[in-house]
């Protein structure tokens, strides 16, 4: 394997005037953003072509990153939507029979800076002590003081619409499953009960369309700004709303939309799909100190008292106590922290959670929740803690006794 570029001195400043120095790979330049830590061990492809990653750069807490290279199947959407990357060290050489190329060459080519040989320990600590902020990673400014005054000058997270950066402008159909590797064997679904799924995507990754695919979904993807009549009309058997980065309080547009379309139809939301449901149904979001990204966060589902490990990547979350004033049921916590990860409603079809059941990259602990939207969807009323407990059982044993075929349903 090729060996790494040359490194360039390359500058890291905090808002609060913190400074750190390192070496440059991936593109040259300058870059702001608000700095976030992911304690996902494996992933950083995924991570870095997520789109609700918009805005953020991204500090790796596991210590050697990029030993296995890029490969051009793991990518989670067209492009690197992550702000920067910072790493302790970056592999010299990677080794994996599916890549195509180094993590330098691949962020180069994105334009994307990166930052290596910096105590990513004690920045981690830091922005856990301190909470998030606004940072600038550069190769062209050596003066500490003007990199501190980039990072100030950045744009901060609260109050940002990003889901216009990221999402789609036009419709498009999807289909292509999980890959053959990862798949988890449900039944072939022939093409006169497959569930029609209207995907509103506000940065959405594509595994989720793999797994919606799996299920034996027909999958349709609606930009954000579509009409409640594009999905009523569209014989549709249920929403996904999708994940996407920045403050979920600033999109108004989906807000509104899910108002003139819930009750209507099931739908299911993860992540800021998650929080948009939320406060279209009256809940209160707020800003987490530092968020939850990574992939080994414990959740409890509250209805069948099992313990989830879950992949996440949110800095916003609904309030609890407020999710209940509106008819909401909470069926998930986080174990870290006792934040809402879940919730589904009492009178109308919604099922939503805060953590990525997809698990790219992460545990396939949660993969049963794309059963119960399923489920939802053929009885039209929010899964039940039985129809849960099933989706759960059914998930192990496929995990526990892979099939290398399928039949048809």
């Amino acid at each position: 394997m090729a060996n790494q570029s040359i490194a360039k001195p390359c500058l890291l400043a905090l808002e609060d005037g913190t400074v750190f120095t390192g070496q440059s790979f991936g593109a040259e330049g300058s870059t702001t953003g608000e700095f976030v830590f992911n304690t996902a061990m494996t992933g950083y492809q995924e991570i870095l072509t997520d789109p609700s990653y918009c805005g953020q750069v991204v500090v790796m807490t596991s210590p050697l990153i990029g030993n296995y290279g890029i490969n051009e199947e793991d990518l989670e959407s067209s492009g690197v939507f992550a702000h920067g990357f910072v790493v302790r060290e970056l592999a010299r050489r990677h080794s994996n029979h599916r890549a195509t190329k180094s993590l330098d060459t691949y962020l180069a080519e994105h334009g994307v800076i990166g930052i290596s040989g910096l105590d990513t320990r004690a920045l981690t600590r830091k922005l856990r002590l301190d909470g998030a902020m606004r940072g600038v990673v550069t190769t062209e400014e050596t003066d500490p003081r003007r990199c501190v005054e980039m990072a100030l000058a950045a744009e901060s997270m609260q109050g940002a619409d990003l889901v216009d950066r990221v999402a789609p402008k036009h419709a498009t159909d999807w289909t292509d499953g999980l890959l053959s590797e990862f798949n988890r064997c449900r039944p072939v679904v022939s093409a006169s009960n497959k569930l029609r799924v209207a995907a509103i995507d506000c940065g959405m990754k594509r595994n989720i369309l793999r797994h919606l695919i799996d299920l034996g979904c027909e999958v349709r993807i609606l930009p954000p700004r579509c009409t409640p009549e594009e999905i009523l009309g569209g014989g549709y058997d249920g929403v996904f709303v999708s994940n996407g980065p920045g403050d979920p309080a600033a999109v108004h547009y989906v807000i509104d939309l899910l108002n003139h379309i819930m009750g209507k139809l099931p739908i299911f939301g993860i992540c800021l799909g998650h929080q948009l449901l939320g406060i279209a149904l009256g809940a209160e979001s707020y800003k987490l100190k530092f968020g939850h990204h990574g992939g080994n966060h414990p959740v409890q589902n509250l209805l069948t008292n099992r313990v989830e490990i879950t992949s996440q990547n949110h800095g916003f979350a609904i309030d609890t106590d407020s999710i209940k004033k509106v008819g909401a049921t909470v069926t998930h916590v986080n174990l870290n922290d006792q934040t809402l990860e879940g919730y589904v409603h009492q009178d109308m079809p919604i099922l939503a959670v805060q953590y990525h059941p997809e698990a790219s990259p992460g545990p396939q602990d949660a993969a049963y929740l794309f059963d119960c939207f399923a489920t939802m969807m053929k009885t039209g009323s929010s899964p039940s803690a039985e129809q849960m407990s099933q989706a759960q059982d059914d998930l192990k044993a496929r995990l526990a006794h892979p099939q290398t075929s399928t039949v048809t349903a």
